[in-house]
């Protein structure tokens, strides 16, 4: 008998072995893939079920149980308008259940998915107000006596008109604390704020913002104001220095910058209001003061051409809202021709 003879598969024998596996590595890829895909649905399945759990059981009033369910399910959802729904139940819910965190959650979810949504704006400016009023609900409950919350009655006085009582809730907080800051700013404010301001209100007013700023140098407000009255009296040196001062101290205040270049065309430094007029437009770019004002220094400064373009932004900004082109504070309206 011969000897027997081992057959080899021909795939052995050809070097087709690597493709075989890797055949046999991809059909084990697709297989994981199409695993993987068959989960990922079942997951989003399962959140949108959850999500429309929590929705039912805020409906039907059981605040409690779908808190925990929307904050999982609502932001990971795909279905747009069950975000939408759960959103606004769940700030209601979180309210109700008297958690605030929750309900800023939902209102930061909200305004993020929906940002343009008139409906969403307008939930969010009362869930705020409900939300500022129970803080000081609490501070009223909690610390009564405390300077916070006289200086929080004085606003509350103060944003009703009740002119006489609000100045005396902050003189108040001055006789027990006479270095206490941002009060003096208040007094500077209210004064200036009254509708029937007497001649002396102005002086008065400066006194409080210096010694406000003597307090706390930093600020940025009070060396507005003050800028603002020097502005007015055509004290530009005055006025220069202050809104400088202001724009130092907050480099965000786009007023501050507005009012320092503004005081220098009036002091006719056209080049010199040019910087803080650009940082102006740049920090406020849909404030037509701001655009006017910059191609008004532009034209005076000799730069006809960028002088155009802003006097162009104003006509279309002020016609777009269909408001007159009003010329800003300290500044005559003149063609740019």
């Amino acid at each position: 008998m011969g000897q027997a003879s081992v057959v080899t598969p021909a795939f052995f024998m050809s070097g087709s072995l690597t493709t075989v596996l890797g055949l046999a590595l991809l059909w084990g890829s697709l297989t994981h893939a199409s695993a993987a895909q068959v989960s990922k649905r079942a997951s989003a399945n399962d959140l949108t079920s959850t999500a429309q759990q929590g929705v039912n059981l805020a409906k039907s009033g059981h605040c409690r149980e779908a808190v925990p369910l929307l904050r999982k399910a609502a932001p990971r959802t795909t279905d747009k308008e069950l975000k939408r729904q759960a959103g606004f139940v769940g700030v209601r819910c979180a309210m109700t259940e008297n958690q605030p965190d929750a309900a800023v959650e939902f209102l930061r979810f909200l305004e993020r998915e929906f940002s343009d949504d008139p409906d969403v704006l307008y939930f969010a400016v009362h869930a705020y107000s409900d939300l500022a009023t129970r803080a000081s609900q609490e501070l009223a409950a909690t610390a009564p006596n405390s300077y916070q919350a006289h200086e929080l009655n004085a606003e509350s006085l103060e944003l009703q008109g009740k002119w006489d009582q609000a100045a005396s809730e902050y003189h108040h907080l001055l006789e027990q604390n006479p270095r206490l800051p941002g009060i003096h700013f208040r007094v500077a404010r209210l004064l200036l704020s009254r509708p029937d301001p007497g001649p002396t209100v102005a002086e008065e007013a400066k006194r409080e913002l210096q010694q406000e700023i003597e307090i706390d140098p930093s600020n940025a407000g009070a060396e507005y104001v003050l800028g603002e009255l020097a502005r007015q009296d055509s004290q530009w040196p005055e006025a220069i220095a202050h809104f400088s001062r202001a724009a130092k101290l907050d480099a965000g205040f786009g007023d501050a910058y507005l009012g320092l270049g503004v005081s220098l065309i009036s002091a006719k430094q056209f080049s010199e209001a040019v910087p803080p007029l650009e940082t102006a437009v740049k920090l406020e770019p849909r404030n037509p003061a701001a655009h006017y004002n910059l191609a008004m220094a532009y034209n005076r400064a000799g730069r006809k051409q960028d002088a155009d373009r802003e006097f162009a932004v104003h006509r279309q900004m002020t016609q777009k809202d269909g408001a007159k082109p009003d010329s800003p504070p300290g500044t005559q309206p003149e063609d740019s021709n």
